[in-house]
């Protein structure tokens, strides 16, 4: 089984490889769309840089950074951790093997990912290492860390609870995985002794940490079409919790709404997502595949507004802000437009690596890490 689906992706591919060739040698194809100019405004706000500092490159990865109170650990895929305060190192050491996904931290322990299918746990506070535990999995997700637990989420939907203390495993959850799935390092939320994860298949799923049983199941979306192809509908990026209300999105699927006391859905609307979403008290906001930024009443899913002047500029998640809606792009612009209508208030750039990961809260400071290695700051005002 594992062959066949390995089989039809790689056959799904060289099919959607080859009609491109063939458009470069067809002098009568249509040209491919072109990538939007970015839009002109006058500013009304600003995204002021703080500080910046570097860290390796993501190459074929996405590094998310970890933000433990003012400070930021990051990595890059040769396999460099560092832990930023005002721009300055506090500590940098090299893991073995590479690294395949970004940081999870708390105030204690910093864990990552390496390319021999090791989970590696850093002390937070000098950057030793503590233990490492062999999962022989491809983690492309930053781990989760818990009060007593890491979590740890494979590419092939694996999840791993390893022992805090010691990364002893304590249990291993799996579930069937659909023959075409996206290659997305989605997260997971953990609250309390309860992680939510999404997965292919539009599901989302809450499991107890101390043993890894599976809690409740939720149907954000439903696959539908004809062709495995269309048929995907995985969950992206991180479920989203606000008070007693759940949120997460789907590719090709829809934005839905739970309440986590009953599992009863508040409302679902269809939206094709890219990545993750973002959420305050009023409006749940999403970045469409694409490229549009839409905002949703968060109470409702009425439609608020909806930005779709950075077409095919391969958008992050958003991450909404008192000061507004931010979002970066490929050519390592951030954005940022107005809570009230989506206009653009702001703009600032970083490197033209791009920025592939959803800027972070820093506090009341914006970061983002760009697929070069750049961590850039700023102050949204």
């Amino acid at each position: 089984m594992r062959s066949f689906r390995l089989l039809t992706a790689l056959a799904a591919t060289a099919l959607l490889v080859g009609c491109s060739s063939l458009d470069v040698l067809n002098p009568f194809s249509t040209p491919a769309p072109k990538m939007a100019p970015l839009p002109e405004f006058k500013p009304s706000a600003s995204l002021t840089p703080v500080w910046s500092a570097k860290i390796g490159e993501a190459e074929i990865y996405r590094f998310e950074p970890a933000v433990i109170d003012a400070d930021v650990i990051a990595a890059g895929a040769a396999g460099d951790v560092a832990r930023f305060a005002g721009g300055q190192s506090r500590w940098r050491v090299r893991i073995d093997g590479g690294l395949t996904a970004g940081v999870g931290a708390d105030a204690d322990l910093a864990v990552v990912a390496n390319g021999a299918g090791e989970v590696i746990a850093l002390d937070a506070g000098s950057g030793a290492e503590r233990w490492r535990a062999k999962v022989n999995a491809e983690v492309l997700a930053a781990p989760g860390v818990a009060k007593d637990f890491v979590v740890v989420r494979s590419s092939d939907n694996r999840v791993f609870g390893l022992d805090r203390k010691d990364g002893a495993l304590k249990w291993t959850y799996r579930r069937t995985t659909p023959a075409l799935t996206l290659r997305n390092p989605s997260g997971m939320l953990l609250e309390n002794n309860v992680a939510v994860l999404g997965f292919p298949g539009g599901k989302l799923a809450a499991f107890d940490l101390n043993n890894g049983g599976l809690i409740w199941e939720l149907s954000v979306a439903l696959p539908a079409g004809a062709t495995e192809l269309e048929r995907i509908a995985d969950v992206v990026g991180d479920p989203v919790l606000h008070r007693q209300t759940l949120c997460a999105a789907a590719f090709q699927g829809r934005v839905s709404c739970f309440d986590v006391t009953n599992g009863k859905t508040l409302w679902s609307r269809p939206v094709s997502a890219r990545g993750g979403m973002s959420r305050d008290v009023r409006q749940v906001y999403v970045t469409e595949d694409s490229d549009a930024v839409a905002a949703l009443d968060a109470f409702s899913g009425a439609s608020m507004w909806r930005q779709d002047q950075l077409a095919r500029r391969i958008l992050t998640a958003p991450l909404a802000t008192s000061a507004g809606v931010v979002v970066g792009d490929t050519e390592g612009y951030v954005h940022l437009l107005s809570l009230d209508n989506g206009a653009f208030i702001g703009r600032a750039q970083t490197d033209s690596s791009g920025i592939a990961v959803a800027p972070r809260a820093l506090g009341e400071l914006v970061l983002v890490q760009t697929r070069a290695g750049g961590i850039h700051v700023f102050q949204p005002r």
